[in-house]
């Protein structure tokens, strides 16, 4: 098998170029989803070769489910029409980047395969890593991601800033794969996966990855609702639009089962909601080595009983447990990367000390506990495997793993996901249901 490649090189110079710009031009913005819809009715042959269906997981980072539908993402509303929509995917606790994006794609929980926040100390390693360079040290990573068994079994992937995608895990990287660079648009990102899209057959990936997180940068820097995330919806709706033209003019529409899902929501947090741990105890007595939405607390020798004292149990705004006593239904507390003491904010709420910076007037925030509306996430499914329209109940993270796998033809390695609640949209002769 030819070596992973780090795939800036491959195809950008022969692809057309795409509009750079956030905010696209509201005349230019219609004209693409009125091509999208004529491009939904004509079918296009395949190309000579092609072998078995695509499978395209797209991340829109931060995206609630109520969003959809609401008018901010046209081309994303269509898809949901159209296609197989989920009421919401509820996330795994912490509702953090980096841990949900692993859970989508190894079916395990963050307290199994390891990635427990976004940044964390590995006792066992004597290493930090966080979602800088050392998150291309594949040994934080646990379990098997569904690029790594798909190579193993032969078929080519491709994945756009998915977190993980940088490492080697199990023994494989992906095909292609890119370094993390947040200056490149949506639409530059979707050029990519063109690009990786006319490859030749042999090099082609069957499974690919892309991420977008412009959602959620401008939720966290101006709020969930603010001129700036909407701009950044429509650039990414924007760029989608793009995609399935690429994906029509191939002639790889009907040859692709597309997969739109976000990590986690977002919810709004002002200013003065912030809630001091060292009101309670000055911080002479402990560390805090997440805090936030989540808060991790690590006594210093001699302080456990001190420290318990002042911080476990339900506080106004914030409520603290140890590890191994948070509530079951977060499946988490078992992993030795977890500090002692987590404390959760209330959803609106940040818990700190009075030394960590506060929040600016308003901004979004996630890290919420899952079974918050506000946490959760999307699901939406279209392509030639999928019995559609259709509309499902809410369902857990976990459960998307099993489907991906069916998808590719691979065998699934352990997960906490349960196959009986994704695999039967693959049967038609259920019909749609509403």
């Amino acid at each position: 098998m030819r070596p992973p490649r780090e795939s800036a090189k491959l195809g950008l110079s022969n692809a057309k170029p795409f509009p750079m710009r956030l905010l696209i031009p509201r005349p230019a913005w219609l004209a693409a989803l009125l091509l999208l819809a004529a491009c939904a009715t004509t079918q296009t042959p395949p190309p000579e070769g092609a072998s078995a269906d695509a499978l395209l997981l797209v991340s829109i980072d931060g995206l609630r489910a109520d969003q959809i539908g609401s008018g901010a993402m046209p081309t994303v509303d269509a898809l949901a029409r159209q296609g197989v929509q989920a009421a919401a995917m509820i996330p795994s606790f912490p509702t953090l980047t980096f841990p949900s994006h692993y859970t989508l794609v190894t079916g395990l929980r963050p307290d199994r395969h390891g990635i427990v926040h976004n940044n964390f100390a590995d006792p066992a390693l004597g290493v930090f890593m966080s979602k800088r360079d050392s998150a291309r040290d594949g040994r934080f990573w646990g379990g098997e991601p569904i690029w790594s068994t798909a190579e193993k079994a032969g078929i080519p992937t491709a994945t756009m800033f998915w977190p993980g995608s940088e490492a080697e895990i199990a023994g494989q990287r992906p095909r292609h794969w890119r370094r993390y660079d947040g200056s490149l648009s949506p639409a530059q990102r979707v050029q990519q996966v063109l690009a990786w899209l006319d490859l030749p057959q042999a090099e082609r990936p069957r499974l690919l990855t892309l991420y977008f997180d412009q959602f959620d940068v401008a939720a966290h820097a101006k709020g969930t609702f603010s001129p700036e995330s909407m701009a950044a919806l429509r650039a990414i709706d924007y760029a989608l639009a793009q995609l399935l033209q690429g994906l029509d003019a191939r002639g790889l529409r009907q040859h692709t089962n597309l997969l739109l899902v976000s990590d986690h929501g977002m919810a709004d947090v002002r200013r003065e909601n912030v809630s001091f741990l060292d009101d309670r105890l000055p911080a002479v007595d402990y560390a805090v080595s997440w805090h936030g939405q989540i808060a991790g607390v690590t006594p210093q020798p001699g302080a456990a009983a001190r420290v318990e004292k002042a911080l476990l149990g339900r506080h106004e705004r914030y409520a603290c447990w140890r590890k191994a006593e948070l509530p079951a239904r977060w499946h988490y507390g078992s992993n030795p990367r977890i500090p002692p003491i987590v404390c959760q904010a209330d959803t609106g709420w940040r818990v700190q000390l009075r030394s960590h910076p506060v929040p600016p007037l308003l901004k979004g925030e996630h890290g919420y506990v899952p079974e918050d509306p506000q946490m959760h996430g999307v699901f939406i499914a279209s392509g030639p495997a999928f019995a559609t329209p259709r509309r499902i109940p809410a369902f857990d993270i976990v459960d998307l793993y099993p489907l991906l796998a069916r998808l590719l033809g691979v065998t699934p390695q352990p997960n906490d996901g349960n196959p009986d609640t994704l695999l039967p949209l693959l049967d038609a002769s259920e019909g749609p249901a509403r």
